[in-house]
């Protein structure tokens, strides 16, 4: 079966690497757009959109350094500080760091070219044909769009609002809006996507063909929209983040019924097999309601590299192989012994999302826990290069689903305690091989996700959302931190800082996040 790989050196039309802007990157978006031309036929369009896709290839990357490093999950056992050890140890001068810099830099290229779409349609759309192709691919990119401003309102607050291709003048013009102002035109652009995006891939009109597996469909949509009014209704911590304590648990609930009611997605009763790399297809692995896709053993590459960013590097050279690549952090990114021991000794999910055998290389032992959930231990899968590994990252979780309705539910939303909050938790919870709970509270499933979704870059946000991130984080840091590194943590530390390269590209224009 084709599947949709995001990557650009798929794409082989001139223009959509010009719309990239690649010269200006590390000032997106003030960034330079060129005039694009060649948009004669449908294929023009619809590489154009799978362009916009490629700036989800670090997405999964991102959530491990700015949500699973930044949270109570990880801890680095570092002699050496390296590139995540700041952002875990809330160092105020983080501005200029690489993970603040990339995030920032990769989600407004994939905005841009989400826009270079948009205004290409609205230009020369007629050259598509089919009214009902165009309306499509504006739903795409649309829904490309919402998704790259909410990885960012999530991360930095106030953002620019650009709603076309910028050219650099147009762009350095443009100031920070409020974050109600941003979220506004979010959910604009996912309620279009929610309206026009495709079922799924039946090829049965509206709904995608069997080659375009991977491409966003209205499930994707609605759990994205579903999670930004959950996100809006978390708590505002005194700053311009994410939460704005609106309280549309009610809002989000609908959406949620509306994937667990296709009856498209399915709770997969081996926790192990969700991420098995013999479980890749979406369309058979019905845990994926949207999964971002890489494939190992291409030219050019197309696997992908978040594999191995929690695990240590030394882990690789144990092994006796001649030629292990490169595959493994520099550092020690162990995971925190409150994660770690927050797991029953019976609980099935912990050998699946940790490493804990102690191994040696050059005669000194290992022994600290670190992330395996998408490693195969056994170096049966480990690829040539070190960004090659073929397994997708599911960005959407069906379980993740009927956990986000259970803690609308406990928040106030339409449903029942019995059916929609103890049920689903205790069909995690069995799955896992532990035994039922009655009356599950917002703390234990908090906990509960916080077991569940180890590695899959929730964490942060989960804590975000409770209210509770700066009492559960502090907290944390007086049991767990014997080295002794970790600064307190302050309401302003639950956003990052506009990164310094933004600062610096036009003087005057953003002001920095307080506390950095």
């Amino acid at each position: 079966m084709k599947k949709i790989f995001f990557n650009l050196t798929l794409i082989t039309t001139i223009g959509i690497l010009a719309a990239s802007c690649t010269k200006d990157l590390n000032q997106v978006p003030i960034s330079s757009a060129t005039t694009l031309t060649f948009y004669q036929q449908p294929s023009d369009f619809i590489q154009a959109v799978n362009a916009a896709y490629n700036s989800l290839r670090g997405y999964p990357d991102r959530l491990m350094f700015l949500s699973e490093v930044r949270s109570d999950n990880i801890y680095p056992v570092n002699a050496v500080g390296r590139d995540p050890d700041p952002i875990n140890n809330f160092a105020p001068g983080i501005a200029p760091n690489v993970y603040v810099e990339e995030a920032w830099s990769a989600d407004f290229n994939g905005i841009f070219k989400a826009n270079v779409v948009l205004d290409q349609i609205a230009t020369n759309g007629s050259n598509i044909g089919s009214a009902a192709l165009q309306t499509r691919l504006t739903a795409e990119a649309r829904f490309l769009r919402a998704f790259y401003y909410f990885d960012l309102i999530r991360y930095y607050g106030k953002l620019p609002i650009i709603d076309h291709a910028a050219t650099a003048a147009e762009a350095n013009k443009i100031g920070r809006s409020s974050v109600p102002d941003v979220y506004a035109f979010i959910i604009a652009d996912l309620q279009y996507a929610v309206a026009n995006l495709p079922l799924n891939y039946s090829g049965v009109f509206p709904s995608y063909s069997s080659t375009d597996v991977g491409r966003a469909t209205k499930y994707a949509a609605e759990a994205i929209l579903g999670e930004v009014y959950m996100t809006r209704s978390g708590p505002t911590y005194g700053i311009d983040g994410p939460g704005l304590a609106s309280n549309e648990w009610n809002l989000a609930a609908p959406l949620f019924t509306d994937i667990i009611n296709s009856g498209l997605y399915a709770f997969n009763a081996n926790y192990a097999s969700i991420f098995a790399y013999a479980n890749q297809n979406p369309a058979v692995n019905k845990e994926a309601v949207f999964d971002i896709m890489f494939l190992t053993g291409q030219s050019p590459v197309l696997g992908t590299d978040f594999v191995w960013q929690l695990a240590p590097q030394n882990f690789f050279n144990s092994f006796s192989t001649g030629n292990v690549p490169l595959n493994g952090a520099l550092g020690d990114p162990a995971m925190s012994n409150s994660l770690i021991n927050s797991y029953a000794s019976n609980d099935l999910r912990k050998t699946v999302v940790a490493h804990t055998t102690t191994f040696t290389y050059s005669g000194t032992p290992y022994s600290y826990p670190f992330y395996r959930k998408y490693l195969d231990t056994t170096l049966a899968k480990i690829p040539a290069s070190r960004f090659d590994w073929g397994i997708n990252f599911i960005a959407v979780r069906y379980t993740d689903i009927l956990l986000l309705k259970a803690e609308c539910v406990l928040n106030g939303a339409s449903g029942s305690q019995t059916t929609d909050v103890d049920a689903p938790v205790n069909q995690v919870r069995a799955r896992a091989g532990l035994t039922p709970l009655v009356g599950v509270t917002k703390a234990q499933l908090l906990d509960e996700r916080r077991r569940e979704f180890a590695a899959e870059g929730s964490r942060w946000f989960d804590l975000q959302r409770s209210g509770n991130l700066l009492t559960i984080m502090n907290a944390w840091i007086a049991t767990d931190d014997a080295l002794k590194k970790i600064n307190p943590v302050i309401a302003n530390y639950v956003i990052y800082p506009v990164p310094q390269t933004q600062l610096d590209a036009a003087p005057g224009l953003y002001t920095q996040n307080p506390g950095y």
